[in-house]
């Protein structure tokens, strides 16, 4: 069989005829070099249809099925893409760069070029500590100055100048915390209770991202003595609520007495998570003094937190003194403590006056209310007797003018503001006058005929029309951003007389508020302070679903 088939594998090569005559022998090694016969097992090389792989008959996918997977495929693509484009969205934005070495007290960049420039440090001083590796414990020159008293802005726009190579701009500072949407952090922001509405930070998202929120409200010990603040901390919930905020927690606090540090302290170390953590908020709200009393509580327990105060942030009453972020251990267990740059607002008083005059802007003490008409011992001034306020302007120094249009004979106007502001009311056909004349003089700030010359005066006026529904209590504050407020009371109980009538109560009072450009005025809900706060302050009754969203507050 085998010789059959070698011979007919041979004929055709036509070989000749002696080389057909093999042995036995030959046959075998023939055999052993012949090329095998392919055998092909059917059911191994059979081809898997795509019908028989997802199914036959009532199994097979409908064309619905088909589109359904197409469609999913087609999402999955875009996820990924989006994916993509928001990781190289994230890397443009930098984080705080502390590769570069930083005051500490303001964070500019330090450098040895510019004396009369924020970060500067005398050549010998920067290459002796480059030298032993301590540029993080270095103080520019005009952080020294800041800390013996002088006022010297840096921040182009505010504080009466128009600003210089020296100086940074407010738009500057924005991009310095732009990247802090795109990174997980825990935000303590800051509001000061003098200013609340001028320094609330209205478009914080903006800076914030969706990062959690713990606000604080600071200076709280300079409210009116006798304030009951459970009512002024319902009171900052209310308003945090309308401004539809994702805040976790409220605390009021001062930087000064440290009243309420230590429970802001145990709500950053519960919130923390291992983010780091931003202090933000807008310019002069405290930021600096309140990371001080943070430091120095934390520092009792906590080593790391000790040494970082050594080189605190320092503090001014400067729109601007922090000019950089400035990152600080601060916690043991992990995550940076970052003192971040005010946020200038062009509509408060600080971004109008000169640097000379912002100390008159910051209340020292405690606030005590001025109020109008003054009441003597007989009762009120014989002026105001017949028509109240009526045809009255009051100057709150040389910032504000509230002109009297239509008010009851018993409406009293209390300022809330610095003591250093000097309060005059005169008759509203001369007030013109009075103000060109006592500009710089009696109304400061601005301070002094030099500055009063290139004073652009008032030139914003705000008709204001108050309505009202309990006579008996406030009406609303009207707040001057950067300063302070007005409490608008329709009828004093003091100064009431028997024989008003209900039908003699009007619903509305008409003042005109004028103010220097662009400051804002607001109008709010009166806020409850003083012992008198506390008898007309009223809870308001919740629902179960308030209750639960609704954050808490701390003092």
């Amino acid at each position: 069989m085998a010789l059959k088939t070698l011979s007919t594998f041979l004929s055709p090569l036509s070989l000749p005829h002696h080389h057909l005559h093999l042995s036995n022998s030959h046959l075998k090694f023939l055999k052993f070099y012949a090329k095998p016969t392919l055998i092909l097992c059917k059911s191994t090389v059979a081809p898997v249809t795509q019908s028989e792989s997802e199914g036959t008959g009532a199994a097979a996918p409908t064309r619905g099925d088909r589109f359904l997977e197409l469609q999913q495929a087609k999402e999955a693509a875009k996820t990924v893409l989006r994916e993509t484009k928001k990781k190289k969205r994230k890397e443009k934005f930098s984080k705080v760069n502390t590769t570069v070495a930083s005051c500490y007290g303001c964070g500019a960049p330090l450098q040895t070029s510019e004396s009369d420039a924020p970060g500067y440090v005398d050549s010998h001083t920067y290459e002796l500590k480059k030298k032993h590796h301590q540029l993080r414990t270095v103080l520019c020159g005009r952080c020294r100055l800041l800390s013996h008293g002088h006022m010297i802005t840096a921040v182009g726009g505010n504080g009466g100048y128009s600003g210089g190579k020296q100086f940074i701009s407010a738009d500057d500072l924005r991009e310095k915390l732009s990247h802090l949407c795109h990174e997980k952090a825990l935000i303590v922001k800051l509001v000061d209770i003098v200013d609340f509405n001028g320094s609330f930070l209205a478009r914080v998202r903006d800076l914030a991202g969706a990062n959690p929120i713990i606000l604080v409200v600071t200076k709280v010990d300079l409210l009116p003595k006798g304030t009951d603040l459970n009512c002024v901390g319902d009171w900052v919930v209310e308003a945090t609520t309308k401004k539809k905020l994702n805040v976790l927690s409220v605390h009021l606090i001062s930087s000064k007495s440290l009243a309420g540090i230590a429970g802001v302290t145990s709500e950053i170390q519960k919130e923390k998570k291992g983010r780091d953590v931003y202090i933000l908020g807008s310019a002069n709200v405290g930021k600096s003094a309140f990371i001080n009393a943070l430091l120095k509580t934390m520092g009792e327990r906590d080593p790391v937190a000790a040494m970082a105060h050594k080189y605190k942030p320092i503090q001014s009453a400067v729109p601007g003194t922090t000019l950089g972020p400035i990152q600080i251990d601060a916690f043991l267990s992990g995550g940076k403590l970052f003192d971040t740059p005010g946020v200038h607002l062009h509509h408060r008083q600080a971004a109008v006056v000169h640097a000379e005059d912002l100390p008159a802007l910051a209340p020292q003490n405690r606030l005590r209310g001025q109020s109008f008409p003054v009441e003597c011992e007989n009762g009120i001034a014989d002026e105001y007797k017949s028509n109240g306020l009526n045809g009255f302007s009051i100057f709150w120094g040389g910032l504000v003018r509230v002109d009297v249009l239509k008010v009851l004979p018993d409406t009293r106007l209390t300022f809330y503001g610095p003591k250093s502001l000097q309060i005059h009311i005169v008759p509203t056909d001369k007030a013109d006058e009075f103000y060109q004349e006592e500009l710089g003089v009696l109304l400061t700030p601005p301070t002094g005929k030099e500055r009063a010359e290139s004073w652009k005066g008032l030139e914003i006026e705000r008709l204001l029309q108050i309505k009202f529904e309990d006579a008996e209590r406030p009406a609303s504050d009207v707040a001057i951003s950067g300063l302070g407020w007005i409490t608008v009371e329709p009828i004093c109980r003091s100064l009431r007389k028997s024989n008003i009538t209900s039908e003699e109560i009007a619903e509305e009072l008409h003042l005109a508020v004028h103010v220097p450009k662009p400051v804002e005025v607001f109008i709010r809900s009166p806020m409850p302070v003083g012992k008198a706060g506390a008898e007309w302050y009223q809870y308001r009754e919740l629902t179960e679903k308030e209750q639960e969203v609704r954050p808490k507050w701390y003092c």
